[in-house]
C-alpha cells in the first residue's frame, strides 16, 4: 500500500488526507499542535468560546463533497444554515446599513440608503457571477502549472474575455467607475481583504469575491467554524487516516531527487509520498534546508496578517449582528500604512464577529463573545507590543463612540493574537494569513504549484500555494493536489 506522510492538519491537510485515504493510500498526518485544524481551531476562556481563526463560511459544497466521496451523508456530520443577513456596516458619520441576503430585499435596502445605485450593484453582481464562472473553473479548480490547463476549453473562454476580467486595472478603479457613492466604493473595496490584499493595488478581477456572498450566500456552521474541523477530523479517522499529534516534522528526507520520508522529533519514517500543508516558506526554509528554494516565489510580498482581540463582553448589543464592519474614514491611508509603512493606522477598519448571536452557548447569559480583527502587515519584527497597545486603545475609543457605550468597562475576558504569534502558532511565514499577496495582476500565476518541480512524490496544499487562502481555496488545493497525485 502506498504510504503518504502529511505535514499539518489544517483544513487542507485534512482534506488531502481524506482524499488520498479514500483512493487506497495509507495516510499519516503529523501535527505539531495537540489538536487538528491549524488556524481553524477554537478555545474557551471564562465561559466564552471563540473560533480562533476564520469566521466567514462560504461555498459549503467544498466541505460536503468530502463526505459524499466517502459515501457519507454530510448532514450527519456537519450542519450549517444560510444567513439571512450578510453584514452590518457602520461609518463614523453615523451612517448604518444592514445588508440582507435575499436579492430583492438587498436591492431595496441599497435603494433606500443609496438611491439609484442599486441598479449599479445589480449590474456589478451579474458581472461578478459571469467572471467567476470564467475564472473559477480556471484559477480555482485546476493547476496553473500544467499545460493541459492552458489548452482547455475553460482557458480559451478566458482568453476571449480577457479584457473584461479586470486584470489590468485595480479593484478600487473598477469600484469607483461603478459607484458614485464613496461608501459603496469602500464597501466593495473591502473584499480585497478576503485574501489579504490592498484594493488600491489588487486587480479588479478580485471583484468575483462578492459573488460568493451575494449570489451564492454566506453560511453559519451549527457548531461554530471549528465544527468544520471536527467534522472533517471525524471523517478522516473513520476512513482510516492515522494522526500523530504533538509531533512536529523537522525535515523532509530526500534522496536522488525524490521525497523518501520524514524526520520528526521522535524518529525517521519512510514514506512513498509527502504532502506539506505547512506554509510554503517554512517548508523550504526549515524542512528542506538543502534543497534549491524557489527564491522568486518565497521573496514575493507577503499577504496581510491580522491583529485579533478576543473579548468576553458582559452585555448584549441588539444593534450588532453576526458580522459587523466599522469603517475607517480614510481607507487608502489604512492600506498605505499596512503595505508600505508596515504598520496599523490610528483609525483602522474594525471587523467584529459575534457567534453568540446565533450560537447562544458561546457566551454566558446576557453576554457576547467578540472576535475583533484588524488588518495588519506581515511580521517584519515590528514593535508589536506598542502597535497592539495603541490599536487596542483606538478600537475601544472608536467602538465606544459609535455604540455609545464604555466598551473598556465591559471586557471581562481577553486574549489576543498578533502576526508574530500567528507565525509561531501556525507556521505561517511572517504571520501572513494567505501566503503571498495578490497585489499585482499576475500574482495568481506566481503562487507555488501543488507539486514539486525538484523532487518526485512531494506535494503542497494550503493557503500559501495555488489557488490561495481561505477555506474554499484551501480545500480546492487538496483536490488539485489529489488529481495530480494520481496522474503521475
Amino acid at each position: 500500500m502506498h504510504k503518504v506522510g502529511i505535514i499539518g492538519s489544517g483544513i487542507a491537510g485534512l482534506a488531502a488526507a481524506i482524499r488520498l485515504q479514500l483512493k487506497g493510500c495509507e495516510t499519516f498526518v503529523f501535527e505539531s499542535n495537540t489538536y487538528p485544524g491549524g488556524k481553524l481551531s477554537e478555545f474557551t476562556i471564562n465561559g466564552y468560546r471563540f473560533d480562533a481563526g476564520p469566521s466567514l463560511f462560504t461555498m459549503p459544497d467544498y466541505v460536503d463533497e468530502l463526505f459524499l466521496l466517502a459515501d457519507k451523508n454530510p448532514k450527519e456530520y456537519f450542519e450549517y444554515t444560510k444567513l439571512d443577513e450578510i453584514c452590518r456596516y457602520f461609518w463614523q458619520d453615523g451612517t448604518k446599513i444592514s445588508l440582507p441576503a435575499e436579492k430583492i430585499a438587498l436591492m431595496n435596502t441599497i435603494n433606500q440608503n443609496f438611491g439609484i445605485e442599486w441598479k449599479n450593484v445589480e449590474k456589478y453582481l451579474i458581472e461578478s457571477d459571469r467572471n467567476y464562472q470564467i475564472l473559477g473553473s480556471l484559477f480555482v479548480d485546476k493547476s496553473l502549472h500544467k499545460l493541459n490547463t492552458w489548452v482547455s476549453k475553460e482557458a480559451f473562454k478566458g482568453y476571449s474575455n480577457l479584457l473584461n476580467l479586470g486584470l489590468f486595472k485595480t479593484l478600487n478603479q473598477k469600484n469607483s467607475n461603478y459607484f458614485k457613492n464613496p461608501k459603496l466604493v469602500q464597501l466593495f473595496n473591502r473584499y480585497a481583504t478576503y485574501n489579504g490584499s490592498d484594493p488600491y493595488q489588487t486587480p479588479a478581477s478580485m471583484s468575483i469575491i462578492p459573488h460568493l456572498e451575494y449570489n451564492i450566500g454566506a453560511f453559519f456552521p451549527k457548531n461554530g467554524m471549528n465544527g468544520i474541523t471536527n467534522a472533517l477530523y471525524k471523517l478522516a479517522c473513520e476512513t482510516g487516516v492515522k494522526f500523530k499529534f504533538d509531533e512536529p516534522v523537522l525535515e523532509i528526507i530526500t534522496q536522488n531527487q525524490k521525497a523518501t520520508g520524514l524526520r520528526t522529533k521522535n524518529k525517521i519514517l519512510p514514506f512513498d509520498s509527502i504532502v506539506s500543508n505547512m506554509d510554503i516558506s517554512p517548508t523550504y526554509r526549515k524542512l528542506l534546508p538543502k534543497a534549491k528554494a524557489p527564491e522568486k516565489i518565497l521573496k514575493q510580498e507577503r499577504s496581510g496578517s491580522g491583529l485579533i482581540f478576543y473579548w468576553g463582553v458582559k452585555k448584549k448589543f441588539p444593534q450588532l449582528g453576526l458580522h459587523n464592519i466599522f469603517f475607517s474614514d480614510d481607507y487608502k491611508a489604512e492600506f498605505q500604512a499596512q503595505f508600505q509603512e508596515k504598520n496599523i493606522t490610528n483609525d483602522p477598519t474594525i471587523y467584529l464577529n459575534i457567534t453568540s448571536k446565533l450560537k447562544a452557548d458561546d457566551a454566558p447569559a446576557d453576554c457576547e463573545n467578540w472576535f475583533i480583527l484588524i488588518n495588519a502587515p506581515a511580521n517584519e519584527n515590528q514593535n508589536w507590543e506598542e502597535i497592539t497597545a495603541r490599536t487596542r486603545k483606538n478600537i475601544i475609543k472608536k467602538l465606544s463612540k459609535i455604540l455609545n457605550e464604555n466598551i473598556e468597562e465591559l471586557i471581562e475576558a481577553e486574549e489576543l493574537l498578533d502576526p508574530q504569534l500567528i507565525e509561531i502558532k501556525t507556521s505561517s511565514g511572517q504571520g501572513a494569513l494567505y501566503g503571498t499577496s495578490s497585489n499585482s495582476p499576475f500574482a495568481a500565476f506566481f503562487r507555488h504549484p501543488n507539486f514539486s518541480k525538484q523532487f518526485q512524490n512531494l506535494y503542497f496544499v494550503g493557503g500559501s500555494v495555488h489557488p490561495g487562502g481561505g477555506i474554499p481555496l484551501a480545500l480546492s488545493s487538496a483536490k488539485i493536489m489529489a488529481n495530480q497525485f494520481f496522474q503521475t
